[in-house]
């Protein structure tokens, strides 16, 4: 009898895979996928190629960067420096337009995650007249270059700002010359693509949970701070790597809206380490890659968020 009952159960258990069967089909996937992992990884490197040329003429001297290529750097004997990153952060002031980089990048960057997202839950899940029309105007405003709004920007900054004497902030409180003023003008540059991007991630999340913490009495506020943006920190990942990368990188608004030298920041600086005919473009190199090395930690950081946030509101269920 128990004999007749193992032998049923055994009849119902999965038989066991072969392992060379097993096998055959990882060595099959593996050779299909071949090529596409071969052609991957060749862009990956073709498209790494500059990044590491520029960090290995950073660290080689000018009579070797004015005699051959970088390649040949590897050759031994191997004579690299740290000169030019000790020269670009204490005789160019690089060291300074750092600092005054992360103060103008950190607060311009949540800003506009705070407001954007605040206004991204209004227009998904709030109903006011107008909603839809005042939400093409502000999806309209990504259309217009950021050239043209300098000139009634900057005039605008100095009509109407008082000139209070303001250190910390840089300046007059809102205005040129000052990072506060900055502050606004990369919140106000950056909020029309950020409240699309949030706003489509917010109208794709269940509607059925929102409605049931309403039934509950929650308000406004509570479902934004305890159920919209715990479910959207994809969207708010990739928000803040588009955003502090723009405003990292940017040197016009900058270069426009800042009149002191001492609050310029790294990009801004850059620019004149070079002059007109090409010499001290050892101190570029080193200076470029000092500014490439947040932009990757927090790309790096914030990876993970990056393609989910790329595709956010793209299915909605």
């Amino acid at each position: 009898m128990e004999e007749s009952a193992r032998g049923r159960i055994a009849t119902r258990l999965p038989s066991p895979a072969d392992p060379a069967a097993v096998l055959g089909g990882g060595l099959k996937r593996l050779f299909i996928r071949l090529p596409l992992h071969i052609v991957l990884i060749g862009l990956a490197i073709i498209w790494s190629i500059p990044t590491i040329a520029l960090l290995v003429s950073s660290f080689r001297t000018p009579q070797d960067i004015a005699s051959n290529g970088w390649w040949n750097a590897f050759r031994l004997p191997l004579n690299f420096t740290t000169a030019n990153y000790e020269n670009v952060l204490q005789q160019h002031g690089m060291g300074r337009a750092f600092i005054n980089s992360l103060i103008i990048s950190v607060p311009a960057t949540l800003l506009v995650i705070l407001i954007a997202a605040l206004a991204a839950y209004a227009f998904s899940w709030m109903r006011f007249p107008g909603r839809n029309a005042l939400f093409l105007v502000m999806v309209g405003m990504l259309v217009v270059p950021l050239q043209m709004t300098l000139i009634p920007v900057l005039r605008l900054y100095v009509r109407l700002t008082p000139n209070v004497d303001m250190p910390i902030l840089g300046g007059n409180l809102f205005g040129v010359s000052s990072f506060a003023g900055i502050w606004l003008a990369h919140t106000a540059y950056g909020l029309p693509l950020a409240v699309y991007l949030l706003r489509n991630f917010f109208g794709s999340l269940p509607k059925d949970l929102i409605e049931s913490a309403y039934l509950d009495g929650a308000s406004d506020l509570g479902v934004f701070f305890r159920i919209v943006l715990p479910l959207s920190v994809p969207a708010l990942g990739a928000l803040a790597i588009f955003q502090f990368l723009w405003v990292w990188n940017d040197l016009l608004v900058a270069l426009t809206l800042l009149g002191d030298p001492r609050l310029y920041p790294m990009t801004v600086n850059i620019t004149t380490l070079v002059s007109s005919f090409g010499s001290n473009y050892q101190v570029l190199t080193a200076a470029a890659f000092v500014s490439m090395v947040v932009p990757l930690i927090i790309f790096f950081a914030l990876q993970r968020y990056f393609v989910q946030g790329l595709l956010a509101g793209a299915v909605k269920g």
